[in-house]
């Protein structure tokens, strides 16, 4: 009788560890020598089969005949007849052979069967056409893993014990070293997967289709058959797969970048730098986007870098100048992976500033107008601001370059920070009416305080600024008073405590002027001889507000007698005080009759004295003029160039030749009837562009107070160490000047302290040692206490 069975199993033998083997549904005849299970019998008689005992010795024949079974076995393994086998059997000769010192037989010649069948494997690939290769090595790499798993099962007992105990391969991994050594390492073999794969990327980045899951199983092949320390894929793959990378956009960058402009090599480039990368992400492994990104930024950026930033009407300087925002952008975005290719835009940004903050310096339209000079420079700032914050994603480099860029040009010329004073003032008199919100108000005026910033002269901007403002306030022309304190707070991070005190004792000032002033105009409007004349007084106190006293002048006389009225009046009010005019901080509106219509014409004190003159004398010479006035020879020069020269406020007319009359004869403009104007505004224009006096002197006062504090702390000092010794602490004082009340910046240092040392050695400040026989080096010594000591009275104490 004949017992069928059929099952499906999983069979779990305990030797050292639980094994789990799968195996596929038997159906198994039972043989004399088969067993069924462990104490079984023999189907159809009952009898006991004979169970082979471990502890019996196994000769060479029986392991001869063990080892035949388990070779053909593995032969039908490979054919696909695994159905017909039976896997606990083979796992227990298997077992038997390795327990009795047969496990060299074992490993030996499975290594052996699986190199014979490989051999065969390797020619079918060889015949295989070119075509078909791919999908040929798929499939039987795909098979050589379903039969390598099935040996590692049978085997695992000599791959637990023997393969350890004697340092050999595990089974599986040595199937896949014999796979690469006869299979994917033939001479034939190796080379045709290699052109295979290069070909189809080739087609790909030549917008062709190609089968990336047949690729991405090749590469897979490749990886895992590195085992025991070799990296197949680098050898047999990836190295040539760079280097014909690198050729090939060698080859196209070059040629890209002799045929197309800036803009469009920048989007080649970052085009095929996604590609790559994608393709890595599809089918490479991953180790190689690493390398094949430092390729691409290499090929495309690195070499060619230079000539893209100075690329003629595409390049760097070409889309700075044309506004190229996007451009920019992905030019970033891609010199990001190079960083030193970053430094050459930041020069070339730094170029084009300074090269068109130059144009507007040089400007002579510009420069005529403070209000347009200061727009422009402003109009360049938010240029170069957007690039920085939508092209260069607010990098710190470039912000920084962007701060070098605006110093360097902006402190070239002194005129920079008295016009953006004349700037912040037209903004508070004209500019800030249209502004509906105070939001609107902050950011008009930060923008300035960003060009604050940047001046070294700021000295000289407090200097204008105290003096507009001063202007502003007296005149009651500004915007607003919260404006003009927002102003103020807004500098109040950069200027020094004693200036911010100042600014805000003239709000002080302004306020209590108006109220005294206000019942003696109501008291001199009573006046029958002061009827014709609206007297307005602001009463200041000393000290507070900037400037030295004006020179006094012959004021009209129905202004005079006002004058006189007020001063009583206010005597009388307050006792112990004393009163002095000051016509430079006066102005005065006057209607002009002329012979075809009638103007109000805004001038200062000085100009309405000089115009008053005109009632009486159709025509005055220049020293008339000054004589009838009394004004001060230069002050009366500043003032005659806006009645006469300024051609959009032109009252008085010039008779004669200009170039015959030092003096010359003036008359009125609008006796004829001719040159009239509707309304007009006469102010003066600025003293000059140079340095203020008040500044050169703050300067040398704080040059001063450095020597001393250097020579009183070192004592003795050579010439050399002293510059050194006096610049450090220069910077260092200029830095944490809000907190010693220093209001001052020095722009050529060691010109003015070279001459101060020499001043010293006069006063007796400092003393200069004899220079010995053969010596070269000046050693300054502080003076002794009988020597005269210039420390005493300046503002930094030692």
């Amino acid at each position: 009788m004949k017992l069928l069975m059929l099952a499906s199993y999983k069979l779990s033998v305990a030797f050292t560890e639980s094994v789990a083997l799968t195996c596929v549904p038997l159906g198994w005849e039972p043989r004399e020598h088969a067993m069924t299970s462990l104490g079984g019998k023999k189907p159809g008689n009952g009898n006991n089969i004979r169970q082979f005992r471990s502890g019996d010795p196994m000769d060479e024949k029986e392991s001869n005949r063990t080892w035949e079974c388990l070779k053909h076995a593995i032969h039908q393994i490979h054919e696909h007849n695994a159905s017909s086998l039976s896997f606990e059997e083979l796992y227990r000769n298997a077992y038997n052979l390795v327990l009795h010192k047969y496990g060299e037989l074992l490993y030996n010649g499975v290594q052996s069967v699986v190199a014979d069948h490989l051999k065969i494997v390797a020619q079918s690939c060889v015949d295989c056409p070119d075509d078909r290769l791919l999908e040929e090595l798929k499939k039987q790499w795909d098979d050589h893993k379903t039969t390598m798993v099935m040996i590692r099962d049978i085997l695992m007992y000599m791959d637990r014990n023997f393969v350890t105990q004697y340092k050999k391969v595990p089974v599986y991994e040595m199937g896949l070293m014999q796979f690469r050594e006869k299979v994917s390492g033939h001479a034939r073999v190796k080379n045709h997967i290699l052109t295979l794969m290069l070909d189809n990327i080739n087609a790909e980045r030549r917008g062709e289709q190609v089968d990336r899951i047949l690729l991405k199983h090749t590469v897979n092949m490749l990886v895992e058959l590195g085992v025991q320390g070799k990296n197949v894929y680098r050898e047999c793959f990836e190295d040539q797969f760079l280097d014909h990378t690198k050729k090939f956009y060698q080859d196209e960058s070059k040629q890209y970048i002799s045929q197309n402009p800036c803009s469009d090599y920048l989007k080649k480039a970052e085009k095929r730098i996604r590609e790559e990368k994608t393709r890595v992400e599809n089918y490479l492994h991953e180790s190689t986007m690493e390398k094949i990104q430092e390729l691409c930024d290499e090929e495309w950026i690195s070499v060619h870098y230079k000539t893209l930033i100075h690329m003629e009407n595409s390049g760097c300087a070409w889309m700075f100048e044309h506004d190229k925002v996007p451009d920019l952008e992905r030019m970033y975005a891609l010199f990001s992976r190079v960083p030193q290719t970053l430094k050459e835009v930041q020069k070339v940004m730094m170029d084009c500033m300074c090269e068109a903050g130059r144009d507007v310096l040089n400007d002579p339209e510009k420069v005529k107008d403070p209000v347009s000079f200061i727009t422009a420079i402003l109009h360049l700032k938010h240029k170069y601001d957007r690039f920085v914050k939508e092209s260069f994603k607010e990098s710190k480099d470039f912000q920084l370059a962007l701060k070098q860029a605006f110093e360097s040009f902006l402190n070239k010329d002194t005129r920079t920070a008295q016009y953006l004073s004349l700037y912040v003032d037209d903004q508070f008199r004209k500019g800030l009416k249209g502004m509906s919100s105070d939001a609107d108000v902050d950011a008009a005026l930060e923008q300035v305080v960003t060009v604050f910033r940047f001046l070294q002269d700021k000295d000289v901007f407090e200097n204008f600024y105290k003096q507009h403002l001063a202007r502003r306030l007296l005149t009651g022309r500004s915007v607003s008073d919260e404006a003009e304190k927002s102003m103020i707070s807004f500098q109040d991070m950069k200027q020094s405590e004693e200036i911010m005190k100042q600014y805000k004792s003239s709000f002080a000032s302004s306020s209590s002027m108006a109220r005294a002033a206000r019942p003696a105009g109501s008291s001199s409007a009573m006046s029958p001889a002061s009827s014709a004349i609206d007297l307005k007084v602001s009463v200041l106190t000393s000290g507070f507000w900037p400037g030295p006293p004006g020179q006094p002048c012959e004021l009209p006389p129905e202004v005079q007698e006002c004058c006189g009225r007020f001063e009583t009046f206010y005597l009388a009010k307050h006792t112990g005080r004393r009163l002095s005019w000051q016509p430079n901080h006066g102005w005065a509106d006057l209607k002009a009759h002329m012979p075809k219509s009638k103007h109000e014409i805004n001038v200062s004190t000085y100009q309405m004295c000089i115009l008053m003159l005109f009632n009486q004398h159709a025509a005055l010479t220049y020293q008339d003029i000054q004589m009838r006035t009394n004004i001060p020879l230069e002050e009366l020069k500043r003032q005659f160039m806006s009645l006469y020269v300024n051609p959009k406020a032109k009252i008085l007319m010039r008779l004669g030749p200009e170039k015959d009359k030092k003096e010359p004869e003036l008359k009125s403009s609008n006796s004829d009837g001719s040159g009239t104007r509707t309304e007009g505004e006469g102010s003066a224009p600025a003293a000059g562009s140079d340095v203020p006096a008040t500044v050169e002197e703050d300067r040398k006062h704080l040059v001063e107070a450095v020597i001393v504090r250097v020579m009183k702390s070192r004592k003795t000092l050579e010439h050399n160490q002293l510059v050194m010794e006096v610049l450090l602490l220069e910077r260092v004082v200029h830095l944490q000047r809000s907190k010693k009340q220093l209001h001052s910046t020095l722009t050529d240092f060691r010109a003015v302290a070279g001459k101060l040392y020499e001043g010293f050695l006069a006063e007796g400040g400092i003393s200069r040692d004899p220079v010995p026989t053969g010596g070269s080096t000046t050693t300054w010594r502080e003076a002794t206490k009988d020597q005269a000591s210039v420390s005493a009275g300046l503002p930094c104490a030692c």
